[in-house]
């Protein structure tokens, strides 16, 4: 029977990617729709490795932003897509599936010239850290799915991601499309290069997912939060300590548990 795998991809990971302008939805620049088309094209390179590898199941979803990003009519039709919101679980099913890939995804806040670099909102959210070690997007999903006994498998984007990935993940495939220099600026592969390495990577990583432990995190889970503003530290709440005017923290059982009180 073929391996179930779950595809979350964000944009600023993703192949030709290197700048805001090709991130941002909402100004509308001809670099972000440009960029639909390079993050459709990493999708389909990601599916063609899944199903090289032995995957009969593979469910991608749409994870920068609201989730209206893919070209819906270019999409590989031997996966299913799943686009905008999700209600409270990010990842609906995961504890079903053999694998998670995290393609396209970017380096934790304050990496040092890595591109686009942010954890979860580059507007809201200044640091953040797991049981006192600062992590990143890589982590908090690869956590989400470990709690339901899946293993993050392959994570694509530039080389600081791929670090990052390789330092928490035992036995993740990284695939680097892209040398960072700075906030806004990369060296690319070609996107035939680029392709070709998601590939690989996708077919090396689902036919080694069952070798691949998932990610745990050792409990009690203490999540802690560095929000940008002031003012916005729910004191109050349920489960919540502050800590200062800007930084408040939560523990729970598991990491579901807490990811769920950070969030209230």
């Amino acid at each position: 029977m073929g391996k179930k795998i779950f595809v979350m991809v964000d944009m600023e990971g993703i192949s030709g990617v290197f700048c805001r302008a090709q991130v941002a939805s909402a100004e509308g620049h001809p670099l972000y729709h440009a960029a639909r088309k390079y993050l459709t094209w990493d999708v389909n390179a990601c599916v063609e490795g899944c199903i090289r590898g032995g995957a009969s199941k593979v469910v991608v979803r749409d994870a920068h932003g609201g989730g209206c990003h893919f070209i819906w009519e270019e999409l590989d039709p031997r996966a299913e897509y799943l686009r905008g919101h999700s209600g409270k679980e990010r990842m609906p099913g995961i504890g079903t599936f053999d694998g998670l890939i995290l393609l396209g995804y970017h380096a934790m806040a304050g990496t040092p010239a890595a591109v686009l670099e942010h954890t979860m909102s580059s507007k809201a959210w200044q640091n953040f850290w797991l049981n006192g070690v600062a992590v990143g997007e890589v982590s908090i999903d690869a956590g989400l799915a470990g709690d339901q006994g899946t293993p993050t498998i392959m994570v694509s984007g530039d080389d600081k991601v791929c670090r990052e990935a390789r330092r928490f993940l035992k036995g993740v495939v990284p695939v680097q499309v892209k040398q960072a220099l700075d906030l806004e600026g990369a060296i690319l592969l070609s996107k035939e290069q680029a392709h070709r390495r998601i590939t690989a990577g996708a077919k090396k990583a689902v036919e080694t997912c069952a070798a691949i432990r998932p990610y745990t995190v050792k409990a009690p889970v203490k999540m802690r939060l560095e929000l940008v503003s002031r003012g916005r530290v729910p004191a109050g709440r349920a489960h919540v300590r502050v800590i200062d005017g800007r930084t408040f923290e939560v523990s729970a059982r598991t990491f579901t548990e807490a990811w769920r009180r950070l969030h209230g």
